[in-house]
Formats: C-alpha cells, structure tokens, sequence
C-alpha cells in the first residue's frame, strides 16, 4: 500500500462512464480486484475505485459520476493532481480453469485488468441502455445484454465465474455458480477497516468489505 500525489494524464468519455488515466508512479497496480482510494483536491473524502486498466506507467479508473465526489473526479482535466493510496484489499484469485468474467454496470471497472491477467477469457456483461453498453468495449471477449435482459441468462454451466457488480446480480450468480468469485460493491471512507463503512450482511454475517474483499467467495 502506498500514497502518492499523482498527475491526470487523460480523460476519456466511455458512454456515461469516465475512463481516468493516470501516471502511475510508484505505485503497483496490485491484483485484479483490489481498489484504491481516490481523492480529488478539495475533497474531504476519497472514493474507492477499482483498478481498471493498467498499461506501461499509468494507472486507468472507470468511474461513474453519480455524486459529488465521482462528478470531481471525473471533471478533472490532463496536468491535475490527485491523491492516490493502495491497491487495497483483496483481489480475485486466478489460478482457476475454464474462467468466466460477469459483470454488470458500473461493476464491469475491474474486468479489463481481470481480463489481461487471465489472458482474455470469455465474458458476459449487462447494462441499462445500449449507451451504458458502450463500456462493453474495454472488455475483450465480451458478450453484453441490455435490461431487460438479465446477463445471468447467458452464464453457461461448467464455467469459473468472477463477477462484479450490483448486489442482486451477484446474489443471483451466486444462485448460478456456488464456488464463483464475487466482488461486492460498498460505500467505504477509509478503505482498511477503520470506519466499518463498508460492512455488508454476507451468509448472515458481517464483512467490512475494504479487508476481507472485496472480492469474496461465493460459497
């Protein structure tokens, strides 16, 4: 885990979604699946991102502006400085056979990183409008389905799932694939345990997300 003050390189319009690039540093990029901590200057707290894309010196987000500290990140411009701790948490494990990726919305952000580190496995990922499926893009791969279509309806059987994205997608993967990889999705202040921000009601017990995933397993 390290934080560093890092430069804005690009700002790209993926749909909805903004695609943040940024110099990477000294930074490692971590595992598929871990997040960082990401703060905008004037911004009293950070926000967690997954790591999207990790190219030779840069690190990529996908963020969804959505409120007041997604919409300051995502209006960032090339030259402007960010704070940046990590990676945290816990990543998806990869040494698996037959590899599915699922992911759903804005949950698709891990994928492409997930995507590169298993060597472009299939994927299948849903969106709520053929403009939010524009993120399909980043995916190598990918399948995608647009609402009202369920992207559960296209996990064959036999397959590894890793799945990211909104909680009822990830319960109902878990209904699919008992021994899937799921990253759930939380608020988190902190991102290592301190605030509890991020604890969720999992197989009737709780789990602070930020440091015991979030990627968990399903069974």
């Amino acid at each position: 885990m390290r934080r560093e003050r890092l430069s804005v390189l690009a700002n790209e319009q993926v749909g909805p979604y903004t695609l943040l690039r940024v110099a990477r540093g000294g930074i490692d990029p971590g595992a598929p699946g871990q997040f960082f901590m990401l703060e905008a200057p004037g911004r009293l707290l950070p926000r967690p991102m997954s790591l999207c894309l990790a190219p030779d010196g840069e690190l990529a987000f996908l963020i969804d502006p959505i409120g007041p500290g997604t919409r300051a990140l995502c209006a960032l411009e090339h030259g402007d400085a960010l704070q940046v701790l990590g990676p945290l948490g816990n990543g998806f494990r990869l040494d698996v056979e037959r590899p599915l990726l699922v992911g759903g919305g804005i949950g698709i952000a891990p994928l492409p990183y997930l995507s590169e580190a298993l060597g472009r496995p299939p994927a299948v990922l849903g969106f709520r409008t053929a403009w939010h499926a524009q993120a399909a893009e980043l995916v190598p791969n990918a399948q995608s389905v647009v609402e009202p279509t369920l992207v559960t309806e296209l996990i064959p059987v036999g397959m590894h799932v890793l799945a990211c994205g909104p909680e009822p997608m990830l319960r109902a993967v878990r209904e699919i694939a008992s021994d899937a990889q799921l990253a759930w999705e939380a608020p988190m202040a902190c991102g290592y345990g301190a605030c509890y921000g991020c604890a969720v009601e999992i197989e009737g017990k709780l789990k602070r997300l930020c440091v015991e995933g979030p990627v968990l397993c399903a069974a």
